[in-house]
């Protein structure tokens, strides 16, 4: 197995693609297997052409990638200016199986995921944030294949429905989802730092309605979030105001809790008359939950932990990855490039690492696979012969 990822910011597409055509011919003068390209908006205007030119420049088995607010390539970020992000891959021994999901139906993509054999395949997955439900998609796929990793991203340079595209072989689409399984030779490891630190103590959901948490340990949310508040030093009390979060515990009870033990998601809102508070996502009575803030710092340290999570297999196999950024981290979250690379790199060494900055991020907490915000969702390939 053998990957490389490049990124080129030439403001001309021609030249762009025949800048990393080269480069990934200098590294892989094999026949290609896997192709991922992400494209920013300053390409507008010749999205339909990228698709076809790499497929003759370089005949990949499969090409998949999808249009980008920002990209990853090289193990460099590219934001606010153009790119052209292409990571390439020589797969022996795997079998790729692409499709294309116009609704979030998971049997739609069974055809193909069902061809990749007894071992659950591992999944990457596009798609357009406006027009397909890709947390019931994903939901779905959880059900169909438990076992299997889930990976990817919701396409990030448009702004209504349409100014996405997604790219499938010789496809181009303007909504829906496309996917490639992996099968065969092949592991999927996934890592993702959701950037937030819990604050207080976790607490029992006692009462609750679909997304309204109604009590707190017997309490109402209202009264614990003012105690909550007055517990905080000055600098947490700032980031409770415009950057509170809730984290559902995602295991089984425990004494203690841990970064990565949640699902964290957004506080909608608060019903100050009956003290309720509202959640991104449904919360069931006898949840687990426990509030939690996020920063620059503590996105950094919690990449920094996740990193540092990862088992000796895991790091000394990897021979490529790809990274499902959100648009709100990089440059716009720590005043600068590359952060989030550079964590990678001093953790992985020159592991081939390409992607892009997304629209919501899909990986897994704790098995189950959801569509994040704010988030780094990494893919990381290695022979599942490697021991």
């Amino acid at each position: 197995m053998k990957w490389t990822s490049t990124a080129s910011s030439q403001s001309d597409l021609g030249q762009a693609t025949k800048e990393v055509v080269a480069r990934v011919r200098a590294e892989l003068g094999e026949a290609i297997d896997l192709a991922v390209v992400f494209l920013s908006p300053h390409h507008r205007a010749r999205y339909p052409e990228i698709a076809g030119a790499l497929r003759s420049d370089l005949r990949p088995r499969v090409l998949i990638g999808c249009s980008a607010g920002g990209v990853i390539g090289g193990g460099h970020e590219i934001e606010d200016e153009p790119g052209l992000s292409l990571s390439v891959a020589v797969l022996p021994g795997v079998e790729l199986d692409p499709f294309y999901v116009s609704d979030a139906a998971p049997a739609t993509a069974a055809g193909s995921a069902s061809r990749a054999g007894a071992e659950a395949p591992g999944f990457v997955l596009l798609a357009d944030p406006f027009t397909f439900d890709a947390e019931a998609f994903v939901r779905g796929l959880d059900a169909r294949y438990p076992s299997s990793a889930k990976i990817g991203g919701l396409a990030s340079s448009g702004r209504r429905p349409g100014e996405n595209v997604l790219y499938l072989d010789a496809a181009v689409h303007r909504s829906g989802l496309v996917g490639v399984a992996l099968s065969g030779d092949v592991r999927l490891d996934t890592l993702v730092a959701q950037g937030c630190r819990p604050i207080g103590e976790p607490m029992f959901v006692t009462r609750s309605v679909e997304n309204e948490v109604q009590a707190l340990d017997g309490r109402a949310p209202l009264e614990v979030l003012q105690q909550l508040y007055e517990s905080l030093d000055p600098r947490d009390r700032e980031l409770f105001r415009h950057s509170l979060f809730v984290g559902l515990v995602m295991r089984e009870k425990s004494e203690v809790y841990r970064r990565g033990d949640f699902l964290i998601r957004n506080v909608a809102g608060l019903d100050a008359e009956r003290g309720a508070l509202l959640v991104g996502a449904r919360v069931a009575e006898g949840t687990i939950v426990q509030f939690h803030l996020r920063d620059a710092d503590t996105s950094a340290e919690d990449l920094e932990q996740m990193l540092s999570s990862l088992v000796p297999e895991q790091r000394h196999e990897a021979r490529g990855a790809l990274l499902f950024s959100c648009l709100g981290r990089g440059r716009h979250l720590y005043g600068r490039v590359d952060h989030d690379t550079e964590s990678f790199r001093r953790h992985l060494g020159e592991v081939p690492l390409g992607g892009f900055f997304c629209n919501g991020e899909i990986g897994p907490v704790h098995g189950t696979t959801f569509v994040h915000g704010y988030t780094s969702s990494f893919g990381l390939f290695r022979p599942r012969g490697s021991r």
